[in-house]
C-alpha cells in the first residue's frame, strides 16, 4: 500500500509552473560574492538566512550590521533572502543548558513572548522590517545595491524542538506569532507572515519527559490552533523541516501537516520547506542521513522530484536544500550536508539540484 501511495505521488501531474523563487538553499556559514554568484548561475532562487536579535542592553541600539552584510551580498547576487528572526539577548530570555546534550549546548528557555523580552523582540522586528522592508532605510543608504526589499518574514525556527527553544510551548508560540505579525504589518500591511520551520518528527517528540522536550510538527500546529483561536489569520504560510531517513517518506510527513491546515480550514495555505536535506558522509549505523556522495544526490533528485510533481497538491511556494556548504560539529550530519565540500569544491548532489533549477554547473 505504501508502495502504490508513493508511485502515485511520483506520478502526479505535474504543476504548469512552479512559483517563483521556488529553488533555495541555506548556508552554514557566510559565502563570498563568488559563491553566491555560482549559486546564482546554478539557478538557486533563495537563500535562507538568519536575523539575529543583537542588543546589549534594553533600549540600547540594535546591531543589524550582519544582516547588512548579508542582505547587501544577496541582492548584489541577484537571490532573494527569506530571513528567519530568531534568537534573544541574555536580558532578554537567560541561554540555558539543552537537556539531554552532551556537546554544552545552549538555547533560549522560551520565546521572548512576554514583559520586556516581548516589547524589545518587538521592537526588533519593526526596525528589520522598517530597514529592509519596501520603504526600507537600507534602500535609500545604499543606492548602488540592487534594489531588492524583503516581503516575506519567518518567525523562529524549529520552536518545537529543544535546540532552539529549551522548553517549546505551543500556546506561547501563538502569541508569539501573533504579536510578532502585529510588529511586521505596523510598518508593512502587505508583508507575508510565515511560521518558523517545524522539525516533522524529531525523536525526543515521541518520549515522556515533562516538561515536554519536542513535539511533533502536526501536534505543534494542532496545539497552537487549539489554544489561540483566530491564529490562523495572523500567518499566511507554514514552513516544514521534513528531515526523514530517505525521501520516501516525505509524503507522510507532509500531508500530517496539511490535515491540520484542512481541519482547521485553512487549507488554502502555502507551505514552504525550509530545510531538508541529507550528507554525504560515509553512511553509519548510528546516523540515518549519512548515504555517502552519491547516496546524497539520489536522495535529492528522489526528493526533488517527488516535491516538484506535487507542487500543486500540497501548495508548495518554495523548497531550501540544507545545505550550500559543509560545517562539522554543528549537527549529526552538518558536516556533510553540503552541495559544495571543502574550498566550495562542487559534490554530485549539486549537478543533481542544477538538473532540476536549468542553471549552470560552473
Amino acid at each position: 500500500m505504501v508502495l502504490a501511495v508513493l508511485l502515485a505521488l511520483v506520478t502526479a501531474a505535474p504543476a504548469s509552473s512552479l512559483p517563483r523563487d521556488f529553488w533555495g538553499a541555506v548556508p552554514q556559514q557566510p559565502l563570498t560574492d563568488a559563491h553566491l554568484n555560482r549559486l546564482q548561475r546554478g539557478g538557486v532562487d533563495s537563500i535562507r538566512i538568519p536575523f539575529f536579535w543583537v542588543q546589549p542592553r534594553p533600549g540600547a541600539p540594535l546591531d543589524l550590521s550582519g544582516a547588512d552584510a548579508q542582505v547587501a551580498a544577496l541582492a548584489r547576487a541577484g537571490l532573494e533572502p527569506l530571513p528567519f528572526l530568531y534568537g534573544a539577548p541574555r536580558w532578554a530570555v537567560r541561554p540555558r543548558h539543552v537537556p539531554g546534550d552532551r556537546s554544552g549546548a545552549t538555547a533560549p528557555l522560551r520565546l521572548p513572548a512576554s514583559g520586556r523580552a516581548a516589547q524589545g523582540w518587538a521592537t526588533f522586528v519593526r526596525a528589520a522590517v522598517s530597514r529592509y522592508g519596501p520603504r526600507g532605510a537600507f534602500w535609500t543608504e545604499n543606492p548602488g545595491i540592487p534594489r531588492r526589499p524583503i516581503r516575506t518574514w519567518q518567525i523562529w525556527n524549529e520552536q518545537n524542538f529543544k535546540y532552539f527553544v529549551v522548553r517549546p510551548n505551543p500556546a506561547e508560540y501563538a502569541r508569539f506569532v501573533r504579536r510578532s505579525a502585529q510588529a511586521i504589518h505596523a510598518v508593512d500591511r502587505r508583508a507575508r507572515i510565515l511560521l518558523g520551520g517545524l522539525f516533522a518528527r524529531p525523536a525526543e517528540a515521541g518520549l515522556r519527559f515533562r516538561p515536554p522536550r519536542a513535539f511533533f510538527a502536526a501536534t505543534f500546529l494542532e496545539r497552537m490552533y487549539r489554544s489561540s483561536p483566530g491564529i490562523g489569520s495572523t500567518f499566511d504560510g507554514v514552513a516544514l523541516h521534513p528531515y526523514s531517513a530517505s525521501f520516501p517518506q516525505l509524503p507522510a510527513r507532509i500531508e500530517e501537516v496539511r490535515r491540520v491546515l484542512r481541519r482547521h480550514r485553512d487549507a488554502g495555505k502555502g507551505l514552504w520547506i525550509t530545510e531538508l536535506g541529507w550528507s554525504s558522509q560515509r553512511p553509519s549505523r548510528g546516523n540515518s542521513f549519512a548515504k555517502g556522495r552519491r547516496g546524497q544526490a539520489a536522495q535529492l533528485r528522489g526528493a526533488f522530484k517527488l516535491l516538484r510533481r506535487n507542487q500543486g497538491r500540497w501548495r508548495l511556494r518554495q523548497v531550501f536544500w540544507f545545505a550550500v556548504d559543509d560545517l562539522a560539529g554543528s549537527c549529526n550530519f552538518c558536516g556533510g550536508a553540503g552541495l559544495f565540500g571543502p574550498g566550495f569544491r562542487p559534490k554530485p548532489a549539486w549537478r543533481a539540484y542544477v538538473s532540476f533549477t536549468g542553471g549552470r554547473v560552473r
